[in-house]
């Protein structure tokens, strides 16, 4: 005596139906949005506002303010689906620029530097009007070294780009990844 599968309680038909069904069922409730960026935003949260961070070094690079508080703009608009406004958004981030620096790391035999490291420190004040709970106030450090025989002023730019490309990794994911 056979038995017929597609009848039974677990046969076929019951087990496609099992999983269309919970593919295509809606889940609501979630209180977390998540990205491929690795954000996780609360559906309550619908904008960002970035204040300028100024450059408060003692040793200034003109155009580091601007290109920093640009690219922390760009991540939020590229990687999440939040809305940029001037202030009052519903996360918030202000703070300055407040160490850039280069120091020699490698000496050699002769007391020469054989690399340098441009050193370059942020403050931020990270605000979610939200959830309180994530909101902090740190300094963000990042560094990028060079050979000593370089010309400083010919790779600055660069190094300034790989610089804020880590501290705005470093910053999101404080802020919004929740790590």
């Amino acid at each position: 005596m056979a038995l017929n599968n597609s009848k039974t309680l677990f046969g076929k038909p019951f087990l496609f139906l099992l999983i269309v069904g919970l593919t295509t069922f809606p889940i609501s409730g979630c209180k977390v949005q998540y990205s491929f960026t690795g954000a996780s935003i609360s559906p309550d949260v619908k904008t960002v506002s970035i204040e300028y961070f100024q450059n408060l070094a003692t040793l200034v690079n003109p155009a580091l303010s601007s290109k920093f508080t640009e690219a922390l703009k760009d991540r939020f608009i590229t990687q999440t689906s939040l809305n940029m406004v001037r202030e009052y958004g519903d996360l918030q981030f202000s703070g300055q620029i407040t160490g850039y620096a280069i120091s020699p790391i490698a000496i050699q035999a002769n007391e020469t530097a054989a690399k340098n490291r441009l050193t370059i420190t942020v403050r931020v004040k990270f605000e979610n009007t939200k959830d309180k709970t994530f909101n902090f106030e740190k300094s963000f450090t990042q560094f990028d070294d060079f050979n000593s025989d370089q010309e400083f002023s010919s790779i600055e730019a660069d190094k300034v780009t790989i610089i804020i490309d880590k501290l705005i990794d470093e910053i999101f994911n404080n802020s919004v990844a929740n790590w």
